[in-house]
């Protein structure tokens, strides 16, 4: 699909017509095809998409645009594209971040947001970004393996679906990498630009060592009439670990919007 912003973006949707709409977005470094545990878990009562984001996998992959506005403006792009006044945005990590930048900005056409191990700030420099800047072209794939090692598992992951996680590193080019994390990092948090005024979730893993708990308990403050639910046996990639979880709890949350 070609957004109005520009870029091309594969997709994929599930669900009837008619359902609550959700929008999927993933973390930074991954693809739609993380969600690939989550979707077949939703309840059917959702209407559900999900696509790369720009310069991931299979999307377009332009010179420059990798701020936050910039991938937050083709969220609304995109449901534009579908024809869909608002929805509910589902972020799993840095595409919570993207989530918020959206309500911020355009609150009427999120119906509500879900934050998945989300970050309340990426304010400054990462702690892997020396790494991260030093990649070239291609871009090595036993270095995206050893990536996962910035992350813990309390819970089993399947085989197939990290080495899936580990192609959409590789596909992804290293300017993307560089561009995308120097944006994240360089924009103002969402939650200290304004006040986002919609229904949220937020789901966090009580291990996750790079988002410790008490900033997610910070984030749900940050939202007024937020949510907050903590997984004792999870980490950062609390999608990776819990996507049944996460359908159950959503489907819960979202009966009361």
């Amino acid at each position: 699909m070609r957004l109005a912003t520009g870029v091309t973006v594969p997709y994929v949707e599930r669900g009837a017509a008619g359902g609550i709409p959700l929008v999927l977005l993933h973390a930074w470094g991954e693809s739609q095809r993380a969600f690939s545990r989550l979707l077949p878990a939703l309840d059917p009562g959702f209407h559900a998409f999900a696509f790369d984001q720009r310069g991931h996998r299979d999307a377009d992959k332009p010179a420059s645009g990798y701020e936050l506005a910039h991938f937050a403006e083709d969220v609304t792009a995109f449901l534009d594209a579908v024809e869909l006044s608002s929805a509910v945005l589902l972020g799993s990590s840095s595409g919570g971040y993207v989530a918020q930048q959206v309500a911020l900005d355009h609150p009427d056409r999120v119906r509500g947001l879900v934050l998945v191990g989300a970050p309340r700030s990426l304010a400054g420099r990462a702690p892997f970004a020396d790494e991260v800047d030093a990649l070239v072209d291609p871009i090595d794939r036993r270095w995206v393996e050893a990536s996962l090692e910035w992350f813990e598992f309390v819970q089993p992951v399947p085989t197939d679906y990290v080495s899936d996680r580990v192609e959409d590193g590789v596909r992804m080019p290293a300017h993307v990498w560089r561009d995308a994390l120097a944006g994240l990092s360089a924009a103002t948090p969402p939650t200290e630009a304004g006040v986002i005024a919609v229904p949220a979730l937020v789901i966090h893993g009580a291990q996750d060592r790079l988002l410790p708990v008490a900033e997610a308990e910070r984030l749900a403050v940050a939202i007024p009439g937020s949510q907050l639910i903590v997984y004792d046996d999870a980490a950062h990639l609390v999608l990776w670990e819990h996507p049944e979880r996460i359908a159950s709890d959503v489907a819960r949350w979202a009966a009361g919007l």
